[in-house]
């Protein structure tokens, strides 16, 4: 019997049942789950500087576990000095196993150590029932060595869910610790 994530437990084990109950699902393949999470980052700067991108993509790598991969300009813009084909960006998919680790680490680690935390926003839902909310400090990720860092920029994080409705991933969220805004 090898490891599983605790989130990964708790969602078989409790999830799924208040789930259902909530919304009166017949079979359990109609509760909507976690498919994958998605870590983006733009490097604005990596225009001028290369080595920008390697220092952000080895922050992903630490913070994930997963290796992240550099993403690449489509178009060149000219007022930006950018060119088709140049590294502008880093990201990282989750899934599975680590997805739910990651998550886990977010909601219990992570998210209490931004300053005046209050909850995050729930207008972060697309209508589909992903929700995406944006960091704006790497360094709440224990990961993170501060005194390693070149600069403080942002993130962006995106749960993709298998709800239909908003409504449906909120509760899926909710059931799941994400910790969201009282309103």
């Amino acid at each position: 019997m090898g490891y599983t994530p605790r989130l990964k437990d708790e969602f078989k084990s409790r999830v799924i049942k208040a789930l259902k109950k909530e919304f009166g699902y017949k079979n359990v393949m109609q509760v909507p789950k976690l498919e994958t999470i998605v870590l983006s980052r733009g490097v604005g700067n990596a225009v001028a500087d290369k080595k920008l991108i390697e220092y952000a993509v080895d922050e992903l790598t630490n913070i994930t576990g997963q290796r992240a991969v550099a993403t690449i300009s489509k178009k060149d813009v000219a007022n930006f000095k950018l060119r088709k084909g140049m590294p502008i960006g880093t990201r990282v998919t989750l899934r599975g196993e680590r997805m739910y680790e990651f998550l886990d680490r977010l909601i219990t680690s992570a998210l209490p150590r931004v300053r005046d935390f209050g909850g995050i926003k729930t207008s972060g839902f697309d209508g589909r029932g992903n929700y995406s909310l944006g960091i704006t400090e790497q360094i709440i990720f224990p990961e993170i060595d501060i005194d390693k860092i070149k600069s403080i920029d942002g993130l962006n994080i995106t749960l993709v869910t298998s709800a239909a409705t908003d409504k449906e991933a909120k509760s899926l969220l909710t059931e799941l610790g994400m910790p969201f805004k009282n309103n």
